[in-house]
C-alpha cells in the first residue's frame, strides 16, 4: 500500500439537478457528486489524485460530454488502476412492456426524441468496455423522490412523459466484464429517497460514510468492493425501513478488491490481510451478508429455505429480510429450521441461483 495516496484511482462524476427541458431534481444531486468527488480526493479519505478525479455537473452534463468523458476515463486507465463511474440524475424507460429498456437522462435530453438525446444502455455498455481496468465500479444514484412525492415520469410541460427509473436488465448489461460491478441505489419497483432539507440523497449519504471509513471494519486501510456494498446495504434500510434496498451486479467478480485508501490508508496494528485465510471472515456472517442482498425479503424469497430442505414453520416472522435472515441462520447453526437444512444445502441452493456470484464460490462449509 502506498501511504502517500491511491494514484491508481480514477472517477468519472456525473450530477443532474436542473435539466434543459424535464422536470428538475433536488439540489442535493449536485451535492452529491460534489461530496463524493471530495471525498475521494481528500489524503485523509480515498486519497485519489485531485486530477484524477472528474466532475460533469448540470449544464456540463450534455449527452456529448459525458460519453466524451467515459471515453477519455478509457483513455487513461490502465489495467490495474482503479475505475468509478457515479450519476446522479434521471433514468428512463424506453421500449415496449417485456421488451423495455433504459437510457441515462442527461441535461440536453428531449423527451420528444428520447431515444437520439440520451444515452442508451447499450452506449453505456460499449463504453465501460472500453475501459480495461480490471476493477470497473459503476454507481447509479437515479429514480430520486424528494421527501414524501414519489414520481414515477418524467415530464416536459409539453405533453411528452417517460417512465422514470432503470430496469433490472439494465443494471445486469452494464455489469457485464471481468472485474465489473453495478451498485444501484434502489431496486426498479422503488424510489431512491431525498429527504427534505438533506443535504445527500439516502443511498450516496451511506456511501459517503462507507467511503470515509466505516466500510472498513476490519481497519486494513483499504475500502474494499464487498465491503462497501454491505455496509451501504445495511444503512439505508434503515433509513428507509422496508421502502430502498440497494442493489449490487456483477457478472465476473473473483476478489474483493480495493476500492481506495481508508482514512488516508490507516490501519490497526493486527492487520487482517496478513491473517490465515481461515481467520479473516466467519463464514457464517459472509452467508448471512450474502443472503440478505440476493434474497432480500428473508428466507421465503423465492423458496430459498424450504428449497434447501428447510422448514419454514420453524422459523418465526421477523418484519424486515435482514432480521429474518440473521434470526434464521442463528436458528440454523443451533440445529434448528428443519430436519433437512444445513449450511452446506443452504449454500449449494443459493449457488445454484446465482452461480457467478464471488462470494458464494469462495465460500466454504465451516
Amino acid at each position: 500500500m502506498n501511504p502517500t495516496g491511491y494514484p491508481q484511482g480514477h472517477a468519472l462524476l456525473i450530477g443532474v439537478a436542473n435539466y434543459q427541458q424535464i422536470s428538475s431534481l433536488p439540489t442535493a444531486i449536485l451535492n452529491d457528486v460534489n461530496d463524493v468527488a471530495a471525498t475521494l480526493a481528500s489524503p485523509t479519505y480515498c486519497a485519489y489524485a485531485p486530477a484524477n478525479v472528474v466532475t460533469l455537473l448540470d449544464a456540463n452534463a450534455t449527452r456529448a460530454a459525458v460519453l466524451k468523458g467515459l471515453e477519455e476515463l478509457a483513455a487513461r486507465t490502465g489495467p490495474d488502476d482503479t475505475a468509478c463511474v457515479f450519476f446522479s440524475g434521471h433514468g428512463g424507460v424506453v421500449g415496449s412492456p417485456g421488451n423495455e429498456d433504459s437510457v441515462l437522462v442527461t441535461v440536453d435530453s428531449d423527451l420528444a426524441d428520447i431515444e437520439n438525446t440520451s444515452i442508451s444502455s447499450d452506449e453505456l455498455a460499449a463504453a465501460f468496455a472500453q475501459i480495461k481496468t480490471k476493477r470497473l465500479l459503476v454507481f447509479v444514484d437515479a429514480c430520486h423522490a424528494g421527501g414524501a412525492a414519489i414520481s414515477k415520469s418524467l415530464t416536459d410541460g409539453k405533453g411528452h412523459e417517460l417512465k422514470s427509473g432503470y430496469t433490472q436488465n439494465t443494471f445486469a448489461k452494464l455489469a457485464v466484464g471481468s472485474g465489473r460491478a453495478l451498485m444501484a441505489s434502489c431496486r426498479a419497483d422503488e424510489v431512491s429517497a431525498v429527504f427534505v432539507g438533506a443535504r445527500n440523497s439516502v443511498f450516496t449519504t451511506a456511501l459517503l460514510a462507507g467511503l470515509r471509513g466505516a466500510a472498513d471494519r476490519s481497519a486494513s486501510g483499504f475500502i474494499k468492493i464487498f465491503d462497501l456494498f454491505n455496509y451501504i446495504s445495511e444503512e439505508v434500510p434503515k433509513l428507509i425501513p422496508n421502502g430502498q434496498h440497494p442493489i449490487f451486479k456483477a457478472d465476473n467478480l473473483e476478489v474483493n478488491f480495493a476500492v481506495a485508501l481508508s482514512q488516508g490508508g490507516r490501519k490497526s496494528p493486527y492487520n487482517p490481510e496478513t491473517m490465515p485465510a481461515a481467520q479473516e471472515e466467519d463464514p457464517w456472517s459472509v452467508l448471512e451478508q450474502v443472503l440478505i442482498e440476493l434474497y432480500p425479503f428473508g428466507p421465503r424469497d423465492q423458496e430459498v429455505w424450504s428449497r434447501a430442505g428447510g422448514d419454514l414453520s420453524r422459523l418465526q416472522f421477523h418484519p424486515t429480510g435482514q432480521a429474518a435472515w440473521h434470526a434464521a441462520l442463528r436458528t440454523l447453526k443451533q440445529g434448528g429450521g428443519g430436519r433437512s437444512i444445513n449450511f452446506g444445502s443452504l449454500l449449494r441452493t443459493a449457488k445454484e441461483d446465482f452461480s457467478n456470484h464471488p462470494q458464494l464460490a469462495m465460500l466454504r462449509a465451516p
